[in-house]
């Protein structure tokens, strides 16, 4: 992995000289052409340092989140330089063939100012908005409130109210007060009942340890629920012993109690109203290969009627399609997360897109499919990249009907 990394800044390093070229076409000042290089190398030089001293065994996330914020604010947007002085090179290219045979003296046609100026601004205007997602933009949650109608609804759930988070990786936040507001969206929208739908961590129980006060606060009529994500279970961490791996997911279910949530491993739980019953599901991990695949929806939907409304909740949406949409437990809702819209995106009234499209064909808001329902939340934190740029953190509001 780290031979990897060295390999792609090595790459980007030798772009620099091109790179450079577009500076060097804005300024003849030498003083800002030496800065140039000597700020390039310092960053460099300290990116590649990092990397070396990273060592997996580190649970400090600070350093995994200052190497992606290094190379997504100072190494990937030069990329639009490259492109823009890449077409301008094959302009000056075929102007020059065009010329060759008329003029004897014939020269290669100078870089044009306007096209560098171009590259760096844009390229400008990306850093800009990852800065922006990094210290504003993983803060910004929004309320996204969505009206269902379940079949088989019984009569005294109607106009029932759901609130759906995911993905809080808690582990990747060093300030839990800084939350606050976001707690304090939640408790706003006055549920009947709070579903987690997996990832209350990166990889280690502990870190969710600082967030129990907070999230103890959160409020619900009916309960709060939860089910693991896939890094719940700790497969992605370090370990000293397969003993130690083994009590990390009941130090987290331990923990999520204190926070007044009740695990689901599948299985189930009615929520009883009047006697009029609404059943909720909730499954283990269950996503497409490298993602485990511990969800058992057979052994979760046990002793439930098929034609009885029931919400599921299943971190990967993959097990949508895959499974849940075609199973006979005649599942209505399934609530999702995981993708957390890859924290970079458009996600506006009538345009949607994310790189994370190419690997989740559903991977944000409401899908319907053979009359079944899937709700993919764009996720409460960030990972590796502390930051979101477009796709807002989501608290997902439910009303059924």
């Amino acid at each position: 992995m780290q031979k990897n990394i060295l390999i792609i800044t090595g790459i980007l390093f030798i772009l620099e000289f091109y790179v450079y070229q577009a500076f060097k076409t804005i300024t003849s000042n030498t003083w800002l052409r030496v800065g140039y290089w000597m700020v390039n190398l310092m960053v460099y030089g300290f990116f590649i340092y990092e990397i070396l001293v990273f060592k997996r065994s580190d649970r400090d996330q600070h350093r995994v989140q200052l190497l992606t914020s290094i190379f997504l604010v100072f190494m990937l947007p030069k990329l639009f330089i490259v492109f823009f002085l890449i077409l301008e090179d094959i302009s000056r290219f075929f102007r020059y063939l065009f010329t060759v045979y008329a003029q004897p003296e014939s020269y290669f046609p100078e870089r044009r100012k306007f096209l560098s100026v171009l590259g760096v601004s844009v390229a400008g205007i990306f850093s800009l908005l990852f800065i922006d997602g990094i210290v504003f933009g993983k803060y910004r949650h929004r309320v996204r409130k969505v009206k269902l109608k379940i079949a088989g609804l019984p009569q005294q759930f109607k106009g029932y109210k759901i609130v759906q988070i995911s993905d809080v990786h808690s582990g990747s936040f060093f300030h839990p007060e800084k939350l606050k507001h976001a707690i304090d969206l939640i408790n706003e929208q006055n549920a009947d009942l709070v579903l987690f739908t997996g990832d209350m961590v990166n990889n280690y129980a502990e870190e969710f340890k600082p967030f129990v006060p907070l999230f103890s606060t959160i409020r619900a009529k009916d309960g709060k629920f939860s089910i693991l994500g896939n890094h719940d279970y700790g497969d992605y961490g370090d370990w000293k012993s397969a003993e130690e791996k083994s009590q990390n997911i009941p130090q987290l279910a331990a923990l999520q109690r204190d926070a007044g949530f009740n695990l689901l491993r599948n299985e189930n739980r009615i929520i009883e109203r009047n006697g009029e019953k609404l059943y909720l599901i909730g499954v283990e991990n269950w996503g497409e290969p490298p993602f485990p695949q511990y969800g058992d929806l057979n052994k979760a939907s046990e002793g439930i009627p098929p034609e009885a409304a029931k919400i599921l909740m299943s971190h990967d949406p993959t097990h949508f399609d895959a499974v849940v949409k075609k199973h006979p437990s005649n599942v209505q809702l399934t609530l999702s997360g995981h993708t957390h819209g890859m924290q970079f995106g458009l996600d506006l009234k009538n345009i949607r897109w994310s790189p994370v499209q190419y690997r989740y064909k559903k991977w944000a808001d409401l899908y319907e499919s053979e009359g079944k329902y899937l709700y993919v939340n764009r996720g409460f934190g960030v990972i590796a990249y502390p930051g979101r740029v477009g796709i807002e953190p989501e608290i997902t509001l439910f009303e059924l009907s």
